[in-house]
């Protein structure tokens, strides 16, 4: 029966867009992080949203499971298939629709298809001027659909949101084949449910995303950074409290980093320039972004961090004083993820909670993870300025990255999820769900929040067809437990 579907498929989107070699499929029935690994008959490849749409409904009508795909950078096994699915399946990669259809810089939109590169598309908004704000470490390989279907957030999510506040309109294939345009480019529309936000953030289990009206910002005219020495993090949340009341809402980007994360991503760089004259516990890499001329605006900025040292707020501080000192400083921000991931034995804990609870939760969790083993390196590092920390505990040196997630992997992770619950917090601040974080919503939502969100997924797709397996426990298995 496999063979009946490939031929159909691939009388639909072409022999060379339909791979069924193991080897053609690995990347992508392999996760970014290669810890989850899938299986599927094929990868599609359609070309436009159409083709997505002829492909959807095929697989609608005869029960085969579709995993849609754009970059596969998710870090919760969201974008490959799952063992757990137990029918026919593909993966769907949006791959080919690569298109940046227009730029509009008078009503500062522009529509792009989903796999659109965020490179790109931030590209295509500076070559008329314009800012498209979302910027995260895998901007070069991750696509907007993806963006979108996890909510992205991201380093600017201070000033200007996560990708849920940066879209206008979608495109999206329901799970029937059905295409719904919703490519409105409007800022007001108050008729009535707004459906674009049921899809982003729903991990391609409700639609597929094939295009999107993204939000423009004039560029920016100066951008000032440093790369600050604090004490810790109440001092940190105190500096960040301080430059919000000097610069407002020019202060784009307010990153925390731990000494062991540091250390770990210098280590992985091999950058052995000099930082800072001694080591420190915590540092703080700061952005503003302004309208004024650069050499107002870095005097107002200098002029702020200098009050704040002054303050004690600030032990040392390096400014960017050129572009090379910049792309320094944002290197080692944003290769600390990759850093990780080649050392191995990470416990990855995306977590927010309101930024005035950030200090104790950070010395609660490491607390009781330190109490597992002295020797466990603290990589905590994130976004301290919209409240999403990055709490990755890795494995001491003599410890293989195997034993140590085996051995402590579920309790950190209880640990600190249970430490953010505790805070009002949220177990998933940016990275989605998938299928890593699945089932820790039995303990995180209410029956009735659960329920909703089953009745939602069976009212579009009734065959559960649309990335099975995903974002959404088993709750009826749940609650027939609890009986």
């Amino acid at each position: 029966m496999s063979a009946h579907h490939v031929t159909r498929l691939i009388e639909i989107v072409g022999q060379a867009n339909c791979l069924t070699a193991e080897p053609d499929m690995t990347a992508y029935t392999t996760d970014y992080r290669k810890v989850f690994v899938g299986r599927a008959m094929a990868v599609v490849r359609p070309a436009d949203a159409r083709q997505v749409s002829d492909v959807m409904r095929y697989c609608h009508d005869h029960g085969v499971a579709v995993v849609p795909q754009g970059g596969n950078t998710s870090l919760l096994g969201g974008a490959v298939p799952t063992d757990e699915i137990g029918r026919p399946c593909i993966v769907l990669s949006l791959t080919r629709l690569n298109k940046v259809v227009s730029v509009d810089p008078v009503n500062d939109t522009m529509v792009v298809q989903a796999g659109v590169t965020l490179t790109a598309a931030r590209e295509s908004a500076e070559s008329v001027q314009r800012l498209f704000p979302l910027r995260i470490g895998s901007e070069g390989s991750c696509q907007i659909g993806g963006n979108l279907s996890t909510n992205a957030g991201g380093t600017a999510v201070l000033r200007y949101g996560n990708m849920r506040d940066l879209v206008l309109g979608l495109e999206v294939v329901l799970p029937n084949g059905e295409i719904w345009n919703g490519l409105r480019a409007l800022r007001k529309d108050n008729t009535g449910y707004d459906l674009k936000q049921l899809f982003i953030g729903s991990e391609g289990t409700l639609g597929i995303v094939t295009a999107a009206v993204l939000k423009l910002f004039p560029k920016p005219r100066s951008t000032s950074t440093a790369l600050i020495a604090t004490a810790d993090p109440d001092t940190a949340l105190r500096l960040l409290a301080f430059m919000k009341t000097r610069l407002g809402h020019d202060v784009t980007a307010f990153e925390l980093i731990s000494a062991p994360a540091m250390t770990l991503v210098r280590e992985y760089l091999r950058d052995d320039q000099p930082l800072f004259e001694r080591p420190h516990d915590w540092m703080v890499l700061i952005e503003a972004i302004s309208h004024a001329e650069q050499g107002e605006a870095d005097d107002m900025f200098n002029d702020a961090l200098t009050e704040a040292y002054d303050r004690g707020l600030v032990k040392d501080a390096l400014l960017g004083t050129t572009e090379a000192h910049v792309r320094r400083f944002w290197q080692l921000r944003e290769e600390i993820s990759d850093a990780q991931t080649r050392a191995g034995g990470s416990v990855r804990c995306d977590i927010s909670v309101p930024l005035s609870a950030i200090p104790q939760f950070i010395d609660e969790a490491t607390a009781q993870v330190l109490a597992l083993d002295p020797a466990i390196r603290m990589v905590v590092y994130g976004h301290m300025g919209d409240g999403n920390v990055h709490f990755n505990p890795l494995r001491p040196d003599a410890v293989t990255p195997k034993a140590f997630v085996a051995s402590h992997g579920d309790r950190i992770t209880e640990f600190v999820d249970s430490v953010a619950l505790s805070m009002n917090g949220s177990i998933s601040a940016e990275h989605g769900v998938g299928i890593a974080k699945r089932d820790e919503l039995l303990h995180v939502k209410g029956e009735v929040e659960l329920q909703t969100c089953w009745r939602i997924k069976r009212a579009l797709d009734p065959k559960n067809l649309l990335n099975p397996g995903k974002v959404l426990p088993d709750l009826a298995a749940a609650l027939e437990t609890e009986r």
